[in-house]
């Protein structure tokens, strides 16, 4: 049975849909309703159609997630195929739509001659994900460059919000959290191009040397502890290449957990908890997850 009630929603809506098709570990159950708006008023209205007790999940590129093997009830609003513009403004800003996969952002401000958005070329993820977290690579962080964002909630009303409405904090923002984010007004500096382009190919070629890209995972699973790095933690515990299923620590970056191909969200969720566990023993610290987990477990 169709969620939406209105038939003037242009927007694609996919009942059953799985979830491991739309996640970068390739896990996850299915999703009762998987919709992707044909822009942000078509969001709007899909919203106003759902009925109010229906819970509602926000997917962008599907890293940094893992949907858990018994899928997700209610409805998934994908905005990596919608969403997706990118305004030049006057003043070195940007408004730029929740689902823009932040290296496409990264290379727009290159090509205008802006500089200090190189960053988020490391980052494997779309705009929304990286305003919800503060995501950050190679020493910058999402909400540096923020002036407002614009939100929409479940009612399906739009609103801007100053940056100052959100208290941002390392790799988590909080504030208004009935609201979700659709764009973002971003400013960054003016400067060399060319050389920013250069540099976001370094940045790259240097994550492909150090980090595990082209393999089934979901990015740093864990946050870095206030003093040290969660990588060195995990090595320091034994846990390079260490295996539940098919999930396995990878050997390039211990902070990444691997899909090897046969491994389901219980074996990754089993082995996040079992990194945990073994590095607190070890080191007394409790690692963070960085990965949101969601869903419902599998019934057995």
């Amino acid at each position: 049975m169709s969620a939406v009630a209105d038939n003037n929603v242009r927007g694609a809506l996919m009942l059953n849909e799985p979830m491991s098709k739309h996640t970068t570990w390739r896990v996850g159950g299915v999703a009762d309703h998987y919709f992707i708006p044909a822009d942000v008023n078509d969001l709007s209205l899909y919203l106003k159609s759902l009925n109010q007790s229906e819970n509602v999940f926000w997917l962008g590129l599907g890293s940094n997630l893992l949907v858990r093997d018994g899928g997700i009830r209610g409805s998934v609003i994908a905005t990596a195929n919608a969403l997706t513009g990118i305004e030049l403004l006057e003043g070195n800003m940007l408004d730029v739509g929740a689902g823009v996969p932040c290296a496409i952002l990264a290379r727009f401000c290159a090509r205008n001659d802006l500089i200090n958005g190189e960053f988020f070329a490391g980052i494997p993820g779309v705009v929304g994900g990286a305003l919800r977290m503060n995501a950050g690579a190679f020493g910058g962080e999402t909400w540096n460059h923020v002036v407002e964002v614009e939100t929409i909630n479940r009612k399906g009303d739009l609103n801007w919000r100053s940056r100052n409405d959100y208290e941002v904090l390392y790799r988590s923002v909080k504030g208004h959290d009935e609201e979700w984010f659709v764009k973002a007004r971003f400013k960054f500096e003016s400067g060399d191009g060319v050389k920013a382009a250069d540099d976001i190919k370094q940045l790259l070629l240097k994550r492909s040397l150090t980090q595990p890209t082209g393999t089934a995972n979901c990015g740093s699973v864990f946050k870095n502890p206030e003093a040290g790095y969660a990588a060195k933690l995990i090595e320091e515990a034994g846990l390079r290449n260490h295996r539940i299923g098919g999930a396995v620590v990878s050997d390039k970056h211990t902070n990444f957990i691997i899909n090897d191909g046969s491994a389901t969200a219980a074996d990754i969720e089993e082995l996040i908890n079992y990194v945990q566990v073994q590095v607190y023993k070890k080191s007394g610290i409790k690692l963070l997850p960085e990965v949101h987990i969601v869903g419902e477990r599998e019934d057995v």
